[in-house]
């Protein structure tokens, strides 16, 4: 069976919009493959706010969680493997779902897998870099 772990987040974070609470992503900021702006994480973690409003182009797929979002005023794209999600949940109440924290497994070198398909391993986007600013920006919560 395929993973359940994209289909609840998906439907908490459907559950959250519609309980008019700000749906946050715990995402473990040192898993192979997570894109997030420079200086973002904090303790190997980061908080991304997923409220419709201050991002765009919002992907929810069975593989990665990726969309378009502001820090300190510049566009930057993020891209958060399925695996790197630690928990979603409400700012305001903290409702949500923590999940198990995966193994941080690094991509067969040669980018395939052992039935010999060609793997995904690396997003396509390149890496991400932020001006830092004294505008407000996303925290970690403890």
């Amino acid at each position: 069976m395929t993973s359940s772990k994209p289909y609840l987040i998906r439907a908490l974070y459907e559950w959250l919009l519609q309980n008019d609470v700000t749906p946050y992503l715990l995402v473990d900021s040192n898993f192979y493959g997570v894109m997030i702006p420079q200086g973002t994480a904090n303790d190997g973690k980061v908080v991304l706010n997923l409220t419709p409003s201050a991002i765009q182009a919002l992907e929810l797929d069975n593989e990665f969680v990726a969309f378009s979002a502001r820090f300190g005023g510049v566009a930057q794209n993020v891209y958060c493997p399925m695996a790197s999600i630690l928990a979603i949940y409400a700012q305001e109440n903290g409702e949500g779902m923590v999940f198990n924290e995966e193994p941080h497994t690094e991509p067969d070198p040669e980018g395939t897998k052992a039935d010999g398909k060609l793997a995904s391993v690396k997003p396509s986007s390149k890496p991400l870099e932020s001006k830092r600013t004294n505008r407000p920006s996303l925290k970690v919560v403890k």
